[in-house]
């Protein structure tokens, strides 16, 4: 995506690229793929805004965070394809590795439970299981790297010089990273059997990082900006200051509170993470809630039943439904994340009777990612003592003006959208640009956001309590199937 100093969206070009299941909980995928789809949307998007590589100021990266890449840096091959964070088939390291000082053993450090969400443990996966992986990463072969670290390591050079690089909120979803120091942590890299060679050179989410060489459209373009996906969405909608907060519906769902210059350490469930970091700044942290299947959902119907052939076609669907006609899809194809953390659980649709078709089911699978982005908000209004009374939005299902009207509705608060909906790539591309000086400070991104729709509640309340209670109950039925 190319934007312009107002944050306006000049041209984009985007290409899917294949979900790989090579057995139930397992998902990845071909790291090879991203790179050449990366070089070939970054060329078309220059072409089709008719522009020479000398009039873009600085490229930013923005990535799914935890999904873990092990390559070899004399040949840049990846060693196996990459593991994403949705995969599960590290819970049985997990549990080993909490042993009998529980999940929350590198808590205070890290800010995360063990779980089969974060990078580490996927990387010690691979090692383990990759045919002479551990002997080539203890030789100083083999680099690891969440998809900004593989995308740079190639963008600045790949095989000749390439920088092994990340930056804040990209390591601290390792749980390799100490939150206080950020630095990784020698003790907890010992633990997981993780060679410290392997890993990237931690830095801020702003400053220029190198210049770009092997992206033939851009040529000596500055690398200007790194930020986690959910981390560039609170930059993009200029959540900045503590007490922000906003929800991003992706492939998952990630609401993010901005809590300042100190981690907060939840009681209820959610994580502590970086919120990003400028320059030589402080350091800003965040609450987070992390929910694993929201937009996948849809394209699990789409891919995986064939009740819709498009990710559009869900609303017209769930629209000839007056309700859910107590039809609740709870989502749990990865266990659930925040703030229950079950690894155990497995996706159910519970409440079907003959007068349930296609139509309930696509308005509960809309449905669904509205539940569990409120059991986030009531753990995150517990953490912080703050009640929300707006709830900013962003993410490609926001366009759902029926699932945004539901949203609203069963908070009770407003929700509002941006003009920009992809302000996750607009949050790279401003973190980019201020380590450049294209825009001078953050207040400039402060003045860009602009205001692109807004819903209010108009459920009743006993209504909204009704059916917020069968979703409880509903959930309770997905637990212990793994």
């Amino acid at each position: 995506m190319i934007f312009d100093r107002a944050g306006s969206v000049v041209y984009s070009e985007q290409l899917e690229h294949e979900q790989i299941f090579p057995r139930a909980g397992w998902v990845e995928h071909d790291p090879m793929e991203i790179w050449r789809n990366t070089r070939r949307v970054a060329a078309a998007a220059l072409a089709g805004a008719q522009l020479q590589p000398s009039a873009i100021a600085a490229c930013g990266i923005t990535n799914q965070r935890e999904t873990t890449v092990v390559w070899d840096r004399h040949t840049g091959q990846p060693v196996y394809n990459a593991i994403v964070w949705q995969d599960t088939r590290t819970d049985d390291l997990c549990r080993q590795l909490a042993g009998d000082l529980g999940v929350d053993r590198y808590r205070e450090k890290t800010g995360l439970p063990l779980s089969t969400y974060f990078a580490g443990p996927k990387v010690r996966w691979i090692l383990d299981n990759v045919d002479g992986a551990r002997d080539r990463a203890k030789a100083g072969d083999l680099l690891f790297g969440t998809m900004d670290t593989w995308l740079a390591w190639h963008m600045t050079g790949g095989v000749d010089g390439g920088l092994h690089i990340t930056d804040v909120t990209n390591a601290s979803r390792t749980m390799l990273m100490d939150l206080h120091t950020l630095q990784w942590d020698e003790e907890i890299c010992a633990d997981f059997g993780i060679p410290m060679s392997m890993l990237p050179t931690i830095h801020s989410s702003s400053g220029v990082l190198g210049s770009l060489r092997t992206v033939g459209s851009l040529p000596d373009v500055p690398l200007g900006g790194i930020l986690g996906d959910q981390q560039a969405a609170m930059f993009g909608q200029a959540c900045l200051e503590p007490g922000e907060a906003k929800n991003t519906y992706g492939t998952g769902n990630f609401l993010l509170l901005n809590t300042g210059t100190e981690p907060v350490l939840s009681k209820h469930g959610l994580l502590t993470t970086v919120c990003y970091r400028l320059g030589d700044e402080p350091a800003r942290y965040a609450l987070e809630g992390s929910i694993a299947v929201t937009g996948s959902l849809v394209q699990w119907l789409r891919d995986n039943l064939g009740i819709i052939d498009s990710a559009a076609q869900v609303e017209q669907l769930a629209k000839q439904a007056d309700d859910n006609g107590g039809v609740y899809f709870v989502p749990a194809f990865s266990g659930l994340f925040a703030p229950r953390w079950r690894p155990d659980a497995r996706g159910v649709i519970v409440g079907l009777t003959r007068f349930a078709d296609r139509t309930h089911i696509a308005r509960a699978v809309l449905e669904a990612s509205a539940y569990q982005t409120r059991e986030v908000i009531e753990a995150m209004e517990a953490d912080s003592g703050v009640p929300l009374n707006t709830l900013k939005v962003d993410g490609g299902m926001v366009v759902n003006e029926l699932l945004m009207q539901f949203q609203s509705d069963i908070l009770g608060v407003p929700v509002v959208r941006p003009v920009v909906n992809e302000t996750t790539a607009l949050g790279a591309a401003y973190a980019a640009g201020l380590a450049v000086g294209y825009w001078s400070s953050v207040d400039e991104i402060r003045e860009n956001w602009a205001h692109g729709g807004q819903w209010e509640p108009t459920m009743p309340d006993d209504e909204r309590a009704r059916l917020f209670d069968g979703w409880n109950r509903a959930v309770t039925h997905s637990f212990d199937l793994a």
